[in-house]
């Protein structure tokens, strides 16, 4: 299995109570102590409003946290989960991330989805089309992104993006193009998208039976198309908490409640605790080991990890990296 870990952003209230003005030095902190380690990858999400609920917290743009990171790393493959079309024309977005690919000397990922966060595209003037729209435009956006990085030059005359010969250069350092991410489980069109262009695919949030039943899916669309399953690497994304004890891991779950409780309302912060109550994924190492095990036996190549203590807290990935990442490497 190959690991990739989040950077804490602010999106899921994961920098509150440090200063905005150290926040950057923060997040580099933790992405070089990642490049040093045993991560494949690190990640960010693409949001714009904290969650589980809008507030006046701080939440860093994602692609200019890829350049940043770009230039103040080494080693370390660098991914957002996900892009989301709608929030940047895709021309102008392949030519972003061709040039980051070049900061990064050829380590940028394009992790790429419709997008759902209603009220950021509201708030941002994007309205907010119907899902059927929104990865219709998917799809003519990947299509321009392909384009662009195999040829230097996309043209597309769809029913969501139009372009007539842009001009995007340099090519990626990476041939013959960026490596798409083609996140979310859709069963009908993200799926389907996925099995013509995805080099890997996101979905399930660690959940074994949803992974199974999608990746049979992903299967069958692969076969309605002519691809070879195989060659697609299906990845999950894990909200962890571990430690050596049950009773560490529920002193670390209070440590997190008390940190987001004065941020949420009631409703707020009953639901991003729910995200942690009942997931295998918080567990000791063990518990953690043998979730993760089975993805991976069902067929996860690739897991990527947040831990929400991270700001704070290395001690829970510290564990982690000591004694789950060996075990299932």
């Amino acid at each position: 299995m190959r690991f990739g870990i989040f950077i804490p952003q602010g999106w899921r209230f994961d920098l509150v109570g440090i200063d905005p003005s150290e926040q950057w030095n923060t997040m580099k902190r933790l992405a070089q102590r990642a490049d040093e380690g045993p991560w494949e990858s690190i990640w960010v999400y693409d949001h714009f409003h904290t969650t589980p609920e809008p507030s006046e917290e701080a939440t860093h743009e994602a692609w200019t946290l890829m350049s940043a990171f770009a230039a103040s790393t080494s080693r370390v493959r660098l991914g957002q989960m996900c892009t989301c079309m709608g929030y940047r024309n895709p021309t102008y977005l392949a030519k972003v991330a061709a040039t980051v690919d070049h900061v990064s000397a050829g380590r940028v990922e394009m992790g790429i989805g419709g997008g759902w966060y209603e009220h950021e595209w509201n708030a941002y003037g994007y309205g907010f089309p119907e899902i059927g729209d929104r990865l219709r435009a998917l799809r003519e956006g990947v299509e321009i992104m392909k384009q662009a990085w195999e040829t230097g030059s996309a043209t597309l005359d769809g029913r969501y993006f139009q372009v007539d010969g842009a001009i995007v250069r340099p090519l990626p350092i990476q041939r013959p193009g960026i490596p798409f991410w083609i996140s979310g489980g859709g069963e009908k069109v993200t799926l389907r998208i996925a099995a013509r262009y995805a080099q890997y695919t996101n979905f399930a949030n660690g959940k074994l039976d949803e992974f199974t039943r999608k990746s049979e899916i992903l299967r069958d669309h692969c076969d309605a198309v002519g691809r070879d399953y195989s060659e697609i690497v299906r990845s999950t994304n894990n909200n962890i908490v571990v430690g050596e004890t049950e009773a560490e891991v529920k002193d670390r779950v209070a440590a997190i409640a008390a940190r987001v409780k004065p941020y949420l309302s009631d409703d707020g912060f009953a639901r991003e605790m729910s995200k942690y109550d009942g997931n295998p994924a918080v567990g000791t190492v063990e518990q953690v080991s043998e979730h993760l095990q089975a993805l991976g036996d069902a067929g996860s190549d690739y897991t990527i990890s947040y831990f929400p203590e991270l700001a704070y807290d290395t001690s829970g990935a510290e564990l982690f990296e000591q004694k789950v990442i060996p075990e299932l490497s």
